[in-house]
């Protein structure tokens, strides 16, 4: 017997997928929909007993919704070893999870990294570089509640290897995303898209700080300055760390280059804003959510902290990112409310 679920014998060894909120929660029903053998790992007693008893719940944008049947266990239940472990917990929570995964993990077996932020180097120091892949995931959702989850809209999904290479089990991860969205594709500059992600999650984490919807605060132009500082910094580090961004769902890194010009980043923060504008059921940031909903905190660590840590290293200052991210604690602990005058206050760094 691979795990322990209600006495039920699982012949099959199914993809595992740890961590069953946003990503994970969208990923599972995706593969299971499709017929493939899940079992979904999570930490929380009642979102687990929740897909046992009902499947997982999958609110669509138009609020229809379906219910995906899967297995699922606690982290602390499983049993056996596993070749295919999807990651998809918070970035603050990956060396506790990977550690907790690495015994049940086959010594040929890999974890592919659905997580935002640059988590990849955590998981392979842990594991081995040689058993973790990555991934840029960029469709809407949200946890909702125990066993049920929002996807809010489509959005770019890229797999690859940390090096590049173009490998068998990198192509065996490229078929198992397309299940989830047809259009996800393999990728030999990951790295490259995990930074423009990063990019991304600059702003979405800056439009945190207003109730304001993402769509109404990155498409107003008197915040146009804030944008580019964000992203500029960004797109400076990585190229300082030797990567080269990669364009996707609107964002062109060219865009926030030094030699950029305002009307060439504005152009490009129309692209950005209208495809956040197709996520009708996701019209605010998780990171919103976190805090204004489930009052926790955000994943800032390490998702936007590296930032600041990589041009460190790279001898590169990282002004605004640093002052937002003291705003982000500050939110985290009640000390700041919500509103744009968190991002005037922001802006006036830049400006």
């Amino acid at each position: 017997m691979h795990y322990r679920n209600q006495g039920v014998v699982v012949s099959q060894e199914p993809i595992v997928v740890w961590g069953g909120g946003a990503i994970g929660g969208v990923v599972a029903a995706k593969l299971a929909d499709a017929g493939q053998a899940v079992l979904l790992v999570d930490v929380v007693p009642e979102h687990v007993q929740a897909v046992r008893t009902h499947g997982l719940e999958i609110v669509g944008p138009d609020g229809s919704s379906t219910f995906s049947r899967m297995d699922a266990c606690l982290a602390s239940e499983i049993e056996g070893v596993y070749g295919r472990i999807l990651l998809s917990v918070k970035g603050q929570h990956t060396h506790d999870a990977v550690t907790m995964l690495r015994p049940h993990l086959r010594d040929d077996g890999w974890v592919l990294a659905l997580q935002n932020g640059l988590t990849e180097s955590i998981i392979a120091n842990l594991i081995g570089a040689e058993r973790t892949m990555g991934a840029l995931v960029n469709f809407a959702s949200d946890y909702l509640g125990p066993g049920r989850i929002q996807f809010g809209g489509k959005g770019c999904i890229r797999v690859g290897e940390l090096d590049g290479r173009d490998t068998t089990r990198s192509r065996d991860a490229e078929s198992l995303v397309r299940m989830v969205d047809p259009e996800s594709s393999w990728t030999a500059h990951l790295l490259g898209y995990k930074w423009s992600k990063v990019a991304i999650g600059a702003l979405l984490f800056t439009t945190a700080l207003s109730n304001d919807t993402i769509v109404e605060q990155l498409g107003n132009r008197h915040y146009l300055p804030l944008w580019r500082a964000l992203c500029g910094e960004v797109v400076k580090v990585a190229n300082a760390n030797g990567v080269q961004p990669m364009p996707f769902d609107g964002f062109a890194p060219e865009a926030f280059s030094a030699q950029a010009n305002e009307d060439d980043a504005w152009a490009q923060m129309q692209q950005i804003t209208d495809h956040c504008r197709r996520w009708v059921g996701k019209p605010r940031s998780g990171v919103w959510r976190d805090l204004a909903v489930r009052k926790r905190a955000t994943e800032v660590d390490p998702q936007i902290t590296d930032i600041v840590a990589h041009g460190r290293a790279a001898g590169i200052q990282t002004p605004t990112v640093a002052h937002m991210i003291a705003m982000i604690r500050e939110m985290e602990t009640g000390r700041r409310d919500f509103g744009n005058a968190n991002l005037d206050e922001l802006m006036e760094r830049v400006v």
